[in-house]
């Protein structure tokens, strides 16, 4: 067998709660910092579309192991829909599909909006990355292709109508579920409000444990660039987006076993304490072990013993 091949660039591990500007991909942020950071591996914990800003997750290292768990984290968004023009992405870079004079007031917005809250119906925008029949939504999009994309379930666990600023706009701030799309929401609360509405601004406000009093922006990072060591504080550890996964302390000879993939046997006590601890859904079986304050590995409890799936290489 040839010798495996050595990565480029320095193990960094752990969590960037980046605030995004707005006219970047979110790519290429990913870019940017794991040149930064010099970096072996670095990816995102959600996609913030070019023209929002706010709050990006990144993932280094050992963390990138973790990004489903920032994707499905609960989020926050502060956003403006423009009351009166619909645009093909709902957003203000598409093109103009259609208009209406019909201009809302507050008391209209504040008596529909809780018809948006809870476990909700949402078809997401056709400018998305959903996939029909193997193919990216915004492409055929692009395309002109004629398709539908089916509604799905989506959770709001907030929608609240923040300001009013003028006849042909609204500040709406709302808390969602995974799978949620703001620009739908403005689509649907214009029909619903007999209008027509798009989004104007867009700024996530929080991902999970990850809000703004935590970010750190691109300009901050990069004057820390010959800072080594002010580059690695900034970051928080791979658990952080792990929060509210019950976690089990383990001693140093199980965590040499699960490194290894192997299950370890979990005393009655340790057992009891994650049950405990965890949520009330009998079916989730899923603890996070720590030694020595570390993150060890992601893995499922059963018959009193821990089988790792997610181990971390730290």
């Amino acid at each position: 067998m040839g010798r495996q091949r050595k990565r480029k660039g320095d193990p960094v591990h752990g969590w960037l709660a980046v605030d995004k500007p707005k006219d970047v991909t979110s790519t290429r942020v990913v870019s940017i910092l794991k040149r930064l950071y010099n970096a072996q591996k670095t990816g995102h914990g959600g996609t913030l579309d070019p023209l929002a800003d706010g709050i990006l997750p990144i993932a280094f290292g050992e963390a990138t192991k973790t990004a489903q768990w920032a994707m499905d984290c609960d989020k926050e968004y502060v956003f403006t829909v423009e009351w009166g023009i619909s645009t093909a992405s709902q957003d203000k870079e598409g093109e103009v599909t259609a208009t209406s004079d019909v201009r809302p007031v507050r008391a209209d917005i504040e008596a529909v909006l809780p018809a948006f809250i809870g476990d909700i119906q949402q078809v997401p925008p056709k400018y998305s990355a959903i996939k029909i029949a193997g193919e990216r939504a915004y492409d055929l999009a692009r395309d002109g292709e004629d398709f539908e994309i089916p509604s799905r379930q989506v959770t709001v666990y907030e929608a609240e109508l923040l300001d009013v600023p003028d006849a042909d706009h609204a500040v709406i701030k709302v808390v969602s579920g995974k799978g949620f799309y703001v620009r739908a929401m403005a689509r649907d609360l214009a029909m619903a409000l007999g209008t027509e509405g798009h989004v104007s601004q867009l700024r996530r406000t929080r991902v999970g444990p990850m809000d703004e009093a935590a970010s750190i922006t691109l300009a901050t990072l990069a004057a820390l660039a010959e800072d080594k060591d002010g580059l690695m504080a900034a970051l928080s550890p791979l658990e952080t987006v792990l929060d509210d996964i019950a976690t089990i302390g383990i001693d140093a000879g199980d965590m040499a076993n699960i490194k290894q993939g192997r299950e370890i046997v979990l005393l009655p006590h340790l057992v009891e304490q994650w049950r405990a601890e965890k949520n009330d859904d009998p079916e989730d079986r899923l603890a996070l072990t720590v030694c020595d304050g570390q993150a060890v590995a992601l893995g499922e409890v059963r018959a009193g013993r821990f089988r790792p799936s997610k181990v971390f290489q730290l």
